[in-house]
């Protein structure tokens, strides 16, 4: 049986969606196969590796992903992970589940790089509990 395919969404896949990918990835191990992509995809943000790497998840070898390129693939779960990319969402014909997790984009967070930083474990933190609650129960 295959393992069930899951993509996470977000505007520019440079943080929400890539640490959703990496901690899906850490707490679940081989159990899925996970990808993540954006509607306007920007580079992988630098503090969103730095608040990984503090849980031990690597994901500086990721790379922003244009959902355009996935479309026609079939998933399991579609999740996207802001509202922007929920409304901006194509169809995955196919998809088992359609998930909508609202997440502040900790990217526009203001402030110095610490206070910055904390805005992206905060994100982490979330998307750990509710991959935990809702994918992983």
């Amino acid at each position: 049986m295959p393992k069930p395919r899951v993509l996470f969404l977000c505007t520019g896949n440079s943080a929400r969606s890539q640490m959703a990918e990496g901690l899906l990835r850490s707490l679940a191990g081989d159990r899925f196969e996970v990808l993540s992509a954006g509607t306007e995809p920007k580079s992988l943000h630098p503090l969103a590796v730095e608040a990984m790497r503090e849980i031990g998840v690597d994901i500086s070898g990721h790379h922003s992903k244009s959902v355009s390129g996935l479309l026609g693939q079939r998933f399991h779960y579609v999740i996207t992970v802001c509202d922007r990319a929920k409304e901006q969402c194509p169809i995955f014909p196919g998809a088992y589940k359609f998930m909508s997790w609202s997440f502040d984009d900790p990217a526009q967070a203001p402030g110095s790089e610490q206070e910055r930083l904390r805005a992206f474990r905060q994100a982490r933190d979330r998307m750990a509990e509710r991959l935990k609650s809702e994918l992983l129960a």
